[in-house]
Protein backbone atom coordinates (compact mmCIF):
# COMPACT_ATOMS: atom_id res chain seq x y z
CA UNK A 1 0.00 0.00 0.00
CA UNK A 2 1.24 3.79 -0.80
CA UNK A 3 2.52 5.63 1.67
CA UNK A 4 2.06 9.35 1.97
CA UNK A 5 3.76 12.37 3.09
CA UNK A 6 4.50 15.50 2.94
CA UNK A 7 7.59 18.29 0.96
CA UNK A 8 9.11 21.09 3.09
CA UNK A 9 10.10 23.34 0.66
CA UNK A 10 13.02 25.03 2.98
CA UNK A 11 13.64 27.49 -0.89
CA UNK A 12 9.46 28.89 -0.40
CA UNK A 13 9.32 29.26 3.51
CA UNK A 14 11.33 30.74 6.43
CA UNK A 15 12.54 28.23 9.25
CA UNK A 16 9.40 28.39 11.85
CA UNK A 17 7.54 28.20 9.13
CA UNK A 18 8.55 25.37 8.10
CA UNK A 19 8.58 23.87 11.42
CA UNK A 20 4.54 24.33 11.69
CA UNK A 21 3.98 23.12 8.45
CA UNK A 22 5.58 19.81 9.74
CA UNK A 23 2.90 20.01 12.70
CA UNK A 24 0.36 19.99 10.62
CA UNK A 25 1.50 17.24 8.36
CA UNK A 26 1.37 15.32 11.36
CA UNK A 27 -2.35 16.85 12.25
CA UNK A 28 -3.43 16.04 8.86
CA UNK A 29 -2.43 12.43 8.98
CA UNK A 30 1.01 12.71 6.69
CA UNK A 31 3.04 9.66 8.15
CA UNK A 32 6.59 11.33 7.06
CA UNK A 33 7.96 14.13 5.40
CA UNK A 34 11.12 15.33 3.23
CA UNK A 35 12.93 18.96 3.85
CA UNK A 36 14.94 20.41 1.30
CA UNK A 37 18.48 21.31 1.94
CA UNK A 38 19.95 24.21 -0.23
CA UNK A 39 22.00 27.05 0.13
CA UNK A 40 20.10 29.16 -2.11
CA UNK A 41 16.28 28.87 -3.77
CA UNK A 42 16.04 27.73 -7.12
CA UNK A 43 14.50 31.44 -8.45
CA UNK A 44 14.84 34.69 -6.47
CA UNK A 45 11.24 35.10 -6.05
CA UNK A 46 11.08 31.58 -3.94
CA UNK A 47 13.03 33.76 -1.25
CA UNK A 48 14.10 31.15 1.19
CA UNK A 49 16.82 28.59 2.24
CA UNK A 50 17.32 28.14 5.94
CA UNK A 51 19.95 26.04 7.13
CA UNK A 52 18.55 22.67 7.20
CA UNK A 53 20.05 21.13 10.80
CA UNK A 54 18.92 23.63 12.71
CA UNK A 55 14.95 23.23 11.06
CA UNK A 56 15.15 19.67 11.63
CA UNK A 57 16.37 20.11 15.10
CA UNK A 58 13.30 22.24 15.56
CA UNK A 59 10.60 19.70 13.74
CA UNK A 60 12.10 16.85 16.50
CA UNK A 61 11.05 18.82 19.16
CA UNK A 62 7.48 20.12 17.67
CA UNK A 63 6.40 16.77 16.54
CA UNK A 64 5.38 13.35 18.02
CA UNK A 65 4.91 10.38 15.18
CA UNK A 66 6.33 12.54 11.94
CA UNK A 67 8.82 10.63 10.31
CA UNK A 68 11.67 13.22 8.26
CA UNK A 69 13.94 12.89 6.01
CA UNK A 70 16.19 15.37 4.24
CA UNK A 71 15.33 15.54 0.29
CA UNK A 72 18.22 15.34 -0.24
CA UNK A 73 21.30 16.48 1.25
CA UNK A 74 24.58 16.66 -1.26
CA UNK A 75 27.10 15.02 1.25
CA UNK A 76 30.01 16.26 -1.44
CA UNK A 77 31.26 19.74 -1.65
CA UNK A 78 29.81 22.44 0.61
CA UNK A 79 29.71 20.43 3.93
CA UNK A 80 32.09 17.15 4.64
CA UNK A 81 30.32 13.86 4.67
CA UNK A 82 32.32 13.92 7.76
CA UNK A 83 30.12 16.96 9.16
CA UNK A 84 26.64 15.20 7.80
CA UNK A 85 27.35 12.37 9.46
CA UNK A 86 27.47 13.76 12.49
CA UNK A 87 24.77 16.18 11.72
CA UNK A 88 22.44 13.30 10.99
CA UNK A 89 23.29 10.89 14.08
CA UNK A 90 22.54 14.25 15.74
CA UNK A 91 19.14 14.40 14.26
CA UNK A 92 18.05 10.55 14.71
CA UNK A 93 18.89 10.90 18.29
CA UNK A 94 16.37 13.61 18.64
CA UNK A 95 13.89 12.03 16.86
CA UNK A 96 14.66 7.78 17.44
CA UNK A 97 13.53 5.61 14.85
CA UNK A 98 12.02 8.70 12.82
CA UNK A 99 14.65 9.93 10.75
CA UNK A 100 16.16 9.26 7.40
CA UNK A 101 19.39 10.77 5.96
CA UNK A 102 18.44 11.09 1.74
CA UNK A 103 21.31 11.81 -0.59
CA UNK A 104 22.23 12.90 -3.72
CA UNK A 105 24.62 13.93 -6.25
CA UNK A 106 23.49 17.80 -5.65
CA UNK A 107 23.72 20.75 -7.88
CA UNK A 108 26.20 23.76 -8.95
CA UNK A 109 23.36 25.90 -7.66
CA UNK A 110 24.31 25.28 -4.10
CA UNK A 111 27.68 23.31 -3.98
CA UNK A 112 29.82 26.00 -6.12
CA UNK A 113 29.93 28.47 -3.27
CA UNK A 114 33.02 27.30 -1.73
CA UNK A 115 34.85 27.72 -4.97
CA UNK A 116 35.55 23.91 -5.20
CA UNK A 117 35.53 23.23 -9.42
CA UNK A 118 31.92 21.75 -10.04
CA UNK A 119 32.60 17.76 -11.37
CA UNK A 120 31.39 16.09 -14.24
CA UNK A 121 28.15 13.71 -13.46
CA UNK A 122 30.32 10.34 -13.76
CA UNK A 123 32.71 12.08 -10.87
CA UNK A 124 30.00 13.27 -8.59
CA UNK A 125 28.50 9.88 -8.37
CA UNK A 126 31.99 8.80 -7.41
CA UNK A 127 32.31 11.28 -4.87
CA UNK A 128 28.75 10.41 -3.55
CA UNK A 129 29.54 6.88 -3.32
CA UNK A 130 32.54 7.51 -1.07
CA UNK A 131 31.03 10.19 0.39
CA UNK A 132 28.42 7.40 1.75
CA UNK A 133 30.97 4.94 2.35
CA UNK A 134 32.52 7.46 4.81
CA UNK A 135 29.42 8.60 6.59
CA UNK A 136 28.74 4.54 6.96
CA UNK A 137 32.23 4.34 8.75
CA UNK A 138 31.72 6.74 11.19
CA UNK A 139 28.49 5.65 11.96
CA UNK A 140 29.99 2.00 13.55
CA UNK A 141 31.60 3.96 15.87
CA UNK A 142 35.27 4.19 17.30
CA UNK A 143 38.29 6.11 16.12
CA UNK A 144 38.46 6.01 12.21
CA UNK A 145 40.13 7.14 9.34
CA UNK A 146 40.08 7.43 5.80
CA UNK A 147 42.57 7.95 3.03
CA UNK A 148 40.27 7.78 0.01
CA UNK A 149 40.39 9.79 -3.67
CA UNK A 150 37.84 12.43 -2.65
CA UNK A 151 37.83 12.60 1.45
CA UNK A 152 40.36 12.29 4.10
CA UNK A 153 39.11 11.92 7.72
CA UNK A 154 41.50 11.52 10.44
CA UNK A 155 41.14 9.82 13.66
CA UNK A 156 37.38 11.06 13.77
CA UNK A 157 34.91 9.69 15.76
CA UNK A 158 31.58 10.52 16.51
CA UNK A 159 30.24 10.31 20.07
CA UNK A 160 26.89 10.58 19.92
CA UNK A 161 26.00 7.40 17.92
CA UNK A 162 22.40 6.66 18.01
CA UNK A 163 21.78 2.16 17.68
CA UNK A 164 21.12 2.12 14.93
CA UNK A 165 21.60 4.40 12.89
CA UNK A 166 19.27 6.27 10.57
CA UNK A 167 18.66 4.71 7.06
CA UNK A 168 20.25 6.12 3.71
CA UNK A 169 17.98 7.04 1.34
CA UNK A 170 19.75 7.87 -2.28
CA UNK A 171 18.33 9.99 -5.21
CA UNK A 172 18.14 9.20 -8.66
CA UNK A 173 16.74 11.07 -11.90
CA UNK A 174 18.28 8.24 -14.29
CA UNK A 175 19.01 4.81 -14.50
CA UNK A 176 22.99 5.66 -14.29
CA UNK A 177 22.02 7.60 -10.20
CA UNK A 178 19.67 4.44 -9.60
CA UNK A 179 22.14 1.36 -9.83
CA UNK A 180 24.35 3.54 -7.50
CA UNK A 181 21.67 3.73 -5.10
CA UNK A 182 20.55 0.39 -5.25
CA UNK A 183 24.14 -0.90 -4.61
CA UNK A 184 24.75 2.26 -2.03
CA UNK A 185 21.17 3.30 -0.01
CA UNK A 186 18.36 1.68 1.52
CA UNK A 187 16.12 2.90 -0.31
CA UNK A 188 15.64 5.34 -3.20
CA UNK A 189 14.58 9.04 -3.88
CA UNK A 190 13.00 10.35 -7.20
CA UNK A 191 11.03 13.30 -8.57
CA UNK A 192 9.47 11.81 -11.89
CA UNK A 193 7.38 8.70 -12.31
CA UNK A 194 9.67 6.57 -14.11
CA UNK A 195 9.58 2.99 -14.36
CA UNK A 196 12.77 2.60 -15.87
CA UNK A 197 14.47 4.27 -12.45
CA UNK A 198 12.62 2.21 -9.92
CA UNK A 199 13.71 -1.02 -12.43
CA UNK A 200 17.31 -0.22 -12.59
CA UNK A 201 17.48 0.65 -8.74
CA UNK A 202 15.79 -2.95 -7.87
CA UNK A 203 18.01 -4.95 -10.52
CA UNK A 204 20.93 -3.28 -8.87
CA UNK A 205 20.00 -4.75 -5.27
CA UNK A 206 17.46 -1.95 -4.22
CA UNK A 207 15.32 -3.10 -1.56
CA UNK A 208 13.29 -0.62 1.05
CA UNK A 209 11.01 1.85 0.55
CA UNK A 210 10.99 4.25 -3.13
CA UNK A 211 10.12 7.80 -2.45
CA UNK A 212 9.14 10.12 -5.15
CA UNK A 213 8.50 13.65 -4.64
CA UNK A 214 5.01 14.91 -6.98
CA UNK A 215 4.71 18.79 -7.55
CA UNK A 216 1.23 20.34 -7.53
CA UNK A 217 -0.05 23.87 -7.00
CA UNK A 218 -3.79 23.43 -5.08
CA UNK A 219 -5.54 26.60 -5.56
CA UNK A 220 -9.49 27.70 -5.86
CA UNK A 221 -9.10 28.23 -9.82
CA UNK A 222 -6.83 26.83 -12.46
CA UNK A 223 -5.97 30.37 -13.53
CA UNK A 224 -4.21 31.33 -10.50
CA UNK A 225 -2.76 27.94 -9.95
CA UNK A 226 -1.10 28.47 -13.26
CA UNK A 227 0.30 32.24 -12.29
CA UNK A 228 1.08 30.92 -9.23
CA UNK A 229 3.57 28.08 -10.43
CA UNK A 230 4.50 29.98 -13.04
CA UNK A 231 5.62 33.20 -10.76
CA UNK A 232 7.06 30.77 -7.75
CA UNK A 233 8.37 27.53 -9.32
CA UNK A 234 9.19 27.86 -12.97
CA UNK A 235 12.23 25.81 -12.54
CA UNK A 236 10.06 23.04 -12.99
CA UNK A 237 9.83 23.02 -16.66
CA UNK A 238 13.21 23.34 -17.07
CA UNK A 239 14.47 19.63 -18.25
CA UNK A 240 17.49 18.22 -18.95
CA UNK A 241 20.44 18.65 -16.92
CA UNK A 242 20.29 22.24 -16.76
CA UNK A 243 18.82 21.66 -13.09
CA UNK A 244 22.24 20.72 -11.79
CA UNK A 245 24.63 22.85 -13.85
CA UNK A 246 23.11 26.30 -13.19
CA UNK A 247 25.32 28.33 -10.53
CA UNK A 248 22.86 31.05 -9.85
CA UNK A 249 18.79 31.79 -9.08
CA UNK A 250 19.07 34.33 -12.15
CA UNK A 251 20.11 31.80 -14.37
CA UNK A 252 17.49 29.48 -13.45
CA UNK A 253 15.08 33.10 -13.82
CA UNK A 254 16.71 33.17 -17.59
CA UNK A 255 16.05 29.84 -18.59
CA UNK A 256 12.73 30.16 -17.50
CA UNK A 257 11.52 32.48 -20.04
CA UNK A 258 11.74 30.05 -22.59
CA UNK A 259 8.35 27.91 -21.20
CA UNK A 260 5.30 29.45 -20.54
CA UNK A 261 2.79 29.42 -17.64
CA UNK A 262 0.64 26.62 -20.57
CA UNK A 263 3.92 24.51 -20.73
CA UNK A 264 3.75 24.25 -16.99
CA UNK A 265 -0.01 23.96 -16.62
CA UNK A 266 0.52 20.46 -18.86
CA UNK A 267 2.93 19.09 -16.62
CA UNK A 268 1.87 19.64 -12.98
CA UNK A 269 -1.34 18.74 -10.96
CA UNK A 270 -2.94 22.10 -10.13
CA UNK A 271 -6.30 23.80 -9.39
CA UNK A 272 -9.29 22.42 -7.54
CA UNK A 273 -9.92 18.95 -9.55
CA UNK A 274 -9.26 16.14 -7.86
CA UNK A 275 -8.82 13.84 -11.07
CA UNK A 276 -5.76 15.32 -12.26
CA UNK A 277 -4.02 14.80 -9.17
CA UNK A 278 -5.39 11.24 -8.91
CA UNK A 279 -4.13 10.63 -12.42
CA UNK A 280 -0.27 11.77 -11.45
CA UNK A 281 -0.68 10.09 -8.17
CA UNK A 282 -1.47 6.72 -10.42
CA UNK A 283 1.05 7.58 -12.83
CA UNK A 284 3.80 7.33 -9.68
CA UNK A 285 2.13 4.32 -7.91
CA UNK A 286 2.07 1.77 -11.91
CA UNK A 287 6.02 3.84 -11.57
CA UNK A 288 6.80 1.50 -8.65
CA UNK A 289 7.25 4.13 -5.56
CA UNK A 290 6.09 2.90 -2.55
CA UNK A 291 6.11 6.61 -0.72
CA UNK A 292 4.47 9.59 -2.45
CA UNK A 293 4.97 13.19 -1.03
CA UNK A 294 3.44 16.19 -1.95
CA UNK A 295 5.01 19.36 -2.73
CA UNK A 296 2.48 22.46 -2.48
CA UNK A 297 3.80 25.03 -4.91
CA UNK A 298 3.02 28.73 -3.38
CA UNK A 299 2.10 29.96 0.71
CA UNK A 300 -1.43 28.65 0.34
CA UNK A 301 0.01 25.62 1.95
CA UNK A 302 -3.48 25.57 4.55
CA UNK A 303 -5.44 24.93 0.99
CA UNK A 304 -3.15 22.11 0.15
CA UNK A 305 -3.87 20.28 3.47
CA UNK A 306 -7.92 21.10 3.42
CA UNK A 307 -7.81 19.98 -0.24
CA UNK A 308 -5.95 16.59 0.79
CA UNK A 309 -8.48 16.30 3.93
CA UNK A 310 -11.35 16.96 2.22
CA UNK A 311 -11.03 15.51 -1.53
CA UNK A 312 -7.66 13.49 -2.02
CA UNK A 313 -7.65 11.21 1.01
CA UNK A 314 -10.96 10.24 0.94
CA UNK A 315 -10.45 9.27 -2.87
CA UNK A 316 -7.48 6.62 -1.94
CA UNK A 317 -9.17 5.13 1.20
CA UNK A 318 -7.03 6.50 4.05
Amino acid sequence: MTEYGFSLSSEEHPPADLVAYAQQAERTGFTFALISDHYHPWTDAQGNAPFVWSVIGAIAEATDALRLGTGVTCPTTRIHPAIIAQAAATSEALMPGRFFLGVGSGEALNEHIVGDRWPETDVRLEMLEEAVEVIRLLWQGGMQSHHGRHYTVENARIYTLPDPAPPIHVAAAGTKSAELAGRIGDGLVSTAPKPDVVDAWKRAGGTGPAYAQLTVCWADDADTAEKTMYDRWPNAAITGELGQELPLPAHFEQAAQMVTPADMAQSLPHGPDPAKYLESIGEYVDAGFTHLYFHQIGDDQDGFFRFWEKELAPSLDL
